[in-house]
């Protein structure tokens, strides 16, 4: 039997790819690597908002599902839309690695810092906690982005903590964010194995049901607040309880809710939202 596992082309979703790879392998089962180039790796310039929607990231890789020319794509799952595109679902999810923002470059934040990055989440946060902070737009790979920290002279970027460690660039982390600080997108550190419906039991072993407790949580709360990945929405299950947020995109206001509900919370958030 023939598995082909779709990906975007960059090394950390190849990395990521492999790592699936690894696990699908089994006697009777080859795995093919298919690469896929998405509209966020054609244009790595232009903010998320100007090269279309959201899920700039897999909309290729859920029609290549959709088209049978790849059986599983590997997505970062905070990557993805908030909501399931028709005719796919998320068979599987591997246990989550670190969920947490990583600030690369300084150990702490400090008042008139020059920071990067193309994350409106990100930015919101940062300008809330120091408002004298220069937030600076930056895009490209991990790879890019830690080049782009250097030649610009910027004195941090704020990249995902289990990107570089699924790397190995651990040592480039000058701290792991606290969510109390910086809270991560819906789903972050985890990776989401997409599949068609109905075809679930190709990667079905291979689900994490801790995982998914907590990041399908995060993804409703976010889906319902209507926002997704473009706005400054977080949302972060630590195992108890589910935190959430909205904020201004200059950080000018910040507001965040906890509890079960992803429901409530969604709603207690698009409330606060309408006011502002």
């Amino acid at each position: 039997m023939l598995i082909r596992v779709g990906s975007r082309g960059s090394r950390l979703a190849l990395t990521q790819a492999e790592l699936v790879a690894g696990h699908l392998r089994a006697p009777g089962i080859e795995i093919a690597l298919v690469p896929i180039t998405t509209a966020g790796d054609r244009d790595r310039s232009k903010p998320f908002g100007e090269i279309g929607s959201r899920g700039v990231f897999v909309k290729e890789l859920e029609e290549a599902l959709l088209e049978h020319r790849i059986d599983v794509a590997v997505h970062s799952a905070k990557d993805m839309t908030s909501e399931d595109t028709a005719g796919l679902v998320v068979g599987a999810y591997l246990e989550r690695d670190d969920p947490r923002d990583a600030l690369v470059g300084a150990d702490a934040l400090r008042p008139g810092m020059r920071i990067g990055t193309a994350s409106v989440r990100r930015r919101a946060q940062l300008l809330a906690a120091e408002p004298t902070i220069s937030v600076e737009p930056l895009r490209g790979n991990v790879e890019t982005r830690l080049r782009k920290l250097r030649e610009r002279g910027l004195d941090a970027i704020v990249l995902a903590s289990c990107g570089l460690d699924r790397l190995g660039l651990a040592d480039e982390i000058g701290a792991r964010m606290d969510p109390e600080l910086m809270l991560p997108e819906a789903a972050q550190g985890a990776l989401a194995l997409q599949v068609r419906a109905g075809e679930e039991e190709l990667v079905a072993r291979l689900d994490h049901a801790e995982t998914r407790r907590r990041v399908e949580p995060e993804r409703a709360c976010v889906a319902l607040v209507g926002a997704g990945c473009l706005a400054p929405v977080a949302a972060y299950h630590d195992g108890t309880t589910l935190h959430a947020l909205i904020a201004d995109e200059d950080g000018a206001w910040v507001e965040r809710r906890s509890g079960d509900d992803p429901i409530a919370l969604a709603r207690e958030l698009s409330g606060v939202a309408a006011v502002r």
